[in-house]
């Protein structure tokens, strides 16, 4: 089997980077990541692709005077490292669309909440002031406004009485640890592809 060649870019923790570590352990998963990229120094997803022996980078955006600078060494490291597909995992930053035009269709990222609903920041406390019952994450495709393209897969967690913020974000992030790297899979085996601006394929 031919793995595709992944990078990953992170700015902290690195859980659901962890959950595609631990993924692409499996000898039949096809994806490989090539390389981990941080763009905050010390930043504990670091330590754990280290830990699985993945090349890492820090890049810091604080070094650069333009995000078109920054976005431009974020490529070359990645295209030095031969990476094919690209994953967002809690990476903080948002991107110049000249990257996303670079990366179209080779770059996903997951987001805490069913899209197209609830794009942005504090979803989860968004979700329990408008009622919702059930809430989830999302798999996409990156485009040049936040939180929207293609979406690749998504996984619904309930609302529960009494959820706090802290407590929902708590069950939506375990599902986003089972939903990423099934989403990598679907789209690094090429079981799924864009056409247009939807995804269209045969879910494994």
């Amino acid at each position: 089997m031919t793995k595709k060649r992944i990078g990953v870019l992170i700015s902290g923790r690195g859980s659901n980077l962890q959950a595609l570590i631990d993924a692409a352990e499996d000898p039949d998963y096809p994806a490989k990541i090539v390389l981990v990229i941080s763009n905050v120094a010390g930043a504990q997803g670091l330590a754990r692709a280290d830990a699985a022996g993945i090349p890492t980078l820090t890049i810091s955006h604080k070094d650069y005077s333009s995000r078109e600078s920054f976005d431009t060494a974020i490529t070359e490291a990645l295209e030095d490292a031969g990476a094919e597909l690209l994953c967002n995992a809690g990476f903080m930053r948002l991107h110049s669309e000249s990257f996303v035009r670079h990366w179209w269709n080779r770059h996903l990222n997951i987001h805490p909440s069913l899209l197209p609903d609830f794009k942005g920041l504090d979803t989860h406390a968004r979700v329990l002031e408008a009622g919702e019952k059930i809430t989830g994450c999302t798999v996409h495709f990156v485009r040049p406004e936040m939180d929207t393209g293609p979406i690749v897969a998504q996984a619904e967690v309930p609302v529960l009485p009494g959820d706090t913020p802290e407590t929902l974000a708590t069950r939506v992030l375990e599902a986003e640890h089972r939903l990423y790297p099934h989403a990598l899979r679907l789209v690094a085996s090429g079981a799924v592809h864009v056409e247009g601006e939807a995804v269209v394929g045969t879910a494994l």
